[in-house]
């Protein structure tokens, strides 16, 4: 069994309710169908009834949640809410009345208060459209600095990592992340590693450089970074800086840095800054002919994740499922 099987097992066995709040876009209508026929999640779509009926034409929704924003009633307490998270940036109940219509806002709203576990959005709305709410309404779990997104790389005829597997990280949310942005990305996901793969993570801090063999800056970063992160978890096997080859091949890393519990045995990668990480996810899933399941959002309070506007209805089907298994923890 592949790994998305997997996690679309494992959301079955304890299935969830994940917001689709692009509620009149094609794709996301096909998706909720299949996933309702599979038993994946429960599923609630936002938006105007009618709308999203006439949109879906043939596809039956029967098994769907349908919520209307504006008829909602639960719309006094989320417009409560909103003023209360967003009061010190001068919300009022009249801004707070037009914002929450907005399905991304309504949706989020709903996973912040418990009226559904999770969100998928990003087939209409862009990245940032996305993230406004989420990082304004639902925010960062507790002790995590901030927000950040991983891939989950499935690498075929590979003895390096977990048989292949690995998560990489941060490869979509942050530029230029500072020594403490990163030690939480790595805490984060190593968390994603547990969650999304059943592995236990060993967390290699990337740079040019091994264990000080280089003098700059961003290698200084990494190391101060495995620092921090070591003193947020204390029982987790991370380690750094690490040159990619050290982390990954046994006998370099014996070689580079000798004793290190990480070094040849990586299984999460994490990069110096966001031109790094996109960078090695794309080689690695053209050149090696992976398969790379992401941007997924790690570090949230509770689980939102962001498709690409290019996803297909089979995309989204595997979002809802990662988010649900997110949901479940």
């Amino acid at each position: 069994m592949g790994i998305m099987e997997r996690i679309i097992e494992k959301a079955k066995a304890n299935k969830k309710t994940i917001v689709l709040p692009e509620a009149t876009d094609e794709r996301t209508l096909k998706a909720c169908r299949e996933i309702l026929d599979r038993g994946i999640a429960e599923i609630i779509l936002v938006g105007d009834e009618r709308a999203i009926r006439e949109k879906a034409g043939d596809i039956d929704l029967v098994g769907a949640t349908l919520i209307d924003p504006l008829k909602s009633e639960k719309r006094n307490d989320y417009i409560d809410e909103l003023v209360e998270l967003r009061k010190h940036k001068g919300m009022t109940a009249e801004k707070a009345a037009q914002i929450i219509l907005d399905p991304l806002y309504f949706g989020c709203m709903m996973v912040k208060l418990g009226d559904a576990d999770g969100m998928v959005a990003g087939a209409v709305y862009s990245t940032p459209e996305v993230w406004r709410p989420v990082l304004q309404i639902i925010k960062t779990r507790p002790g995590i600095k901030i927000a950040s997104s991983c891939f989950l790389m499935v690498v075929p005829d590979c003895q390096y990592g977990e048989d292949g597997v690995f998560i990489y990280s941060d490869c979509g949310l942050n530029p230029n992340p500072t020594a403490e942005d990163l030690a939480s990305i790595a805490i984060s996901a190593a968390e994603s590693a547990r969650i999304l793969a059943d592995m236990e993570p060993k967390v290699a801090m990337l740079s040019f450089s091994t264990m000080g063999s280089a003098s700059h800056e961003s290698a200084e970063k990494m190391a101060e970074a495995t620092r921090l992160a070591k003193e947020m978890d204390p029982d987790l096997l991370i380690d750094g800086e690490l040159q990619a080859d050290a982390a990954l091949d046994i006998e370099i890393g014996q070689k580079k840095s000798p004793g290190s519990p990480v070094a040849g045995k990586a299984n999460v990668l994490i990069f110096p800054d966001l031109g790094a990480g996109n960078i090695a996810y794309k080689l690695t899933e053209r050149l090696a002919k992976a398969m790379a399941l992401g941007p997924l959002s790690q570090g949230l309070a509770r689980p939102v994740n962001d498709l690409s506007r290019g996803c297909t209805a089979e995309d989204i089907v595997n979002v809802v499922a990662i988010t649900a298994l997110e949901a479940q923890y």
